[in-house]
């Protein structure tokens, strides 16, 4: 039986996070701040022995990803499949603009995730089912070694639900700040 350790990873800061504008798959890039994070997130993972770094294309999740593998010397590989969420007609949206004009369907988001598809957007299961199978993939091929999974605060969500057992509901209220990053050890 080999053990992986899966180093999960949020990308750093834009100014949308700031602004609390719904990203989905938009594109803003890191602010500031958020290179500073990825550049501290370094020194913070370092010790890890880190092998390995998969990271959504997402510009916010692929630079956090380019700053830990340049500064680590580690291989850089794009998952599509890390991606957010696709938010559809959210996307680029503040979330006092969502909540006024999608009112009920944004508190059955609240309230109820899994039953919500966002107008042009991926439901939660959907979401689930693409990030799994690039993990199962990704621990497929990398049997026994520390690998980087730099993405999204859902598909990180969704990851700590299946390998932590957390409660599938909560999935909209599992905190995972700006880089904040956690070793899950996956054995098989």
């Amino acid at each position: 039986m080999s053990e992986t350790r899966l180093v999960l990873i949020r990308h750093g800061e834009t100014d949308w996070n700031v602004e609390g504008r719904y990203q989905g798959q938009a594109d803003p890039p890191l602010n500031e701040r958020g290179r500073e994070q990825a550049r501290q997130l370094v020194e913070a993972v370092r010790p890890l022995g880190l092998e390995v770094v998969y990271s959504s294309p997402l510009l916010r999740a692929w630079e956090t990803a380019c700053i830990l593998a340049r500064e680590l010397n580690l291989p850089l590989y794009p998952e599509p499949r890390l991606k957010e969420i696709h938010q559809g007609e959210w996307q680029g949206m503040l979330v006092t603009e969502i909540r006024r004009r999608y009112p009920q369907l944004f508190a059955r988001w609240e309230e109820e995730p899994w039953s919500v598809r966002v107008p042009g957007g991926e439901t939660l299961e959907e979401v689930q089912r693409r990030v799994f199978q690039a993990v199962d993939d990704i621990l497929a091929r990398h049997p026994g070694q520390t690998v980087a999974i730099v993405s999204h605060r859902l598909p990180l969500a969704l990851l700590k639900i299946r390998y932590q057992g957390l409660d599938p509901n909560q999935v909209r209220k599992i905190p995972i700040p700006n880089t904040a990053w956690e070793v899950i050890v996956v054995k098989e």
